[in-house]
């Protein structure tokens, strides 16, 4: 009986310390909200986008689905047309699992906490930093530079060799955030090839 309670004792601080889904979900809301986001400079979501990520991961080892929290701050962020937010979703739980793929949860997570680039800690680019790209290049979208839909992380070193190409996955994307009323039909004509 006295092992139980010691026992008890040692888990209460840990349950008193555990936040709820919902309250993960509002500190992602208020990072990735789209009245927020309009008023960054330069780049200025890219470490939002980290931290998020460290957010999501926190709240998963807590023990709640990623995609739930993440669903419950797109929604809480007031994402009120439903195909940005669907996009703004997919980025969120994408991002988590390339973190996830690449190592960077192991010895990263309290960079990422703060905003800042972890160290990749698997696969081909191990050692090199991890950073934020946009889908669409700011080059050719300037105005996508701050939406969540289209930032994603990726190692330092493939960012750079990418450049501002563009593919069948950026006109992809590029079409999908006109239609969600992030570019104008005269900027998605200027991107799309000839």
């Amino acid at each position: 009986m006295r092992l139980l309670a010691l026992l008890l004792a040692a888990l209460l601080p840990l349950a008193a310390a555990a936040e709820s889904a919902e309250a993960y979900s509002q500190k992602i809301a208020s990072l990735i909200a789209p009245a927020k986001l309009a008023t960054l400079g330069k780049r200025g979501a890219n470490p939002r986008v980290e931290k998020v990520v460290a957010i999501l991961e926190d709240a998963r080892r807590a023990g709640y689905a990623v995609s739930l929290v993440a669903s419950n701050a797109v929604v809480l962020a007031n994402y009120t047309n439903q195909l940005l937010a669907t996009l703004t979703f997919d980025s969120l739980t994408r991002n988590h699992t390339i973190a996830d793929r690449l190592g960077v949860f192991t010895a990263g997570l309290d960079d990422m906490r703060r905003g800042k680039s972890p160290i990749v800690q698997r696969g081909p680019y191990e050692g090199d930093l991890l950073s934020v790209d946009h889908i669409v290049p700011v080059a050719v979208a300037p105005e996508l530079d701050n939406l969540i839909a289209n930032l994603e992380l990726m190692p330092r070193r493939m960012n750079s060799s990418k450049g501002a190409k563009l593919g069948a996955r950026q006109y992809d994307y590029a079409k999908r955030f006109r239609a969600a009323g992030q570019l104008s039909a005269q900027r998605l004509a200027a991107i799309l090839p000839r």
